[in-house]
């Protein structure tokens, strides 16, 4: 079993940063994919910005130059820079992991989710 640990939600003011985190664990090889959903009340989930093994990450267009995804492979560790908040991005931040077990079993697996919250 993959567990998902999340970190660095919280409250924060308009224009502000938060910097998010999220540890894959478990009997798996380092995740071939990472990525950071968010969902906002009365809405469906939506991708924010995704991370391959080989770092190459895309961004959806309402982040784009303002939210930066890393990651930490040897840590098994994805990020998300969160700068120039806006309320609209005001959400519960879920992760995602997908990858192999050692077993050569796929998996994908979300976080419980962090709640950010963007208000003055």
């Amino acid at each position: 079993q993959v567990q998902l640990a999340e970190s660095g939600g919280g409250l924060v003011q308009p224009g502000g940063s938060l910097r998010l985190s999220c540890v894959a664990s478990g009997s798996i090889f380092s995740p071939n994919a990472m990525g950071w959903y968010r969902q906002a009340p009365g809405k469906e989930r939506e991708l924010v910005a995704h991370i391959t093994s080989g770092k190459t990450a895309n961004y959806a267009d309402s982040v784009k130059g303002r939210f930066t995804i890393s990651r930490d492979n040897a840590k098994n560790t994805v990020y998300l820079q969160m700068d120039s908040l806006k309320p609209e991005d005001t959400a519960v931040y879920y992760c995602l992991a997908q990858g192999l077990y050692y077993s050569g079993i796929r998996f994908s697996s979300w976080g419980q989710g962090t709640q950010v919250t963007v208000s003055s």
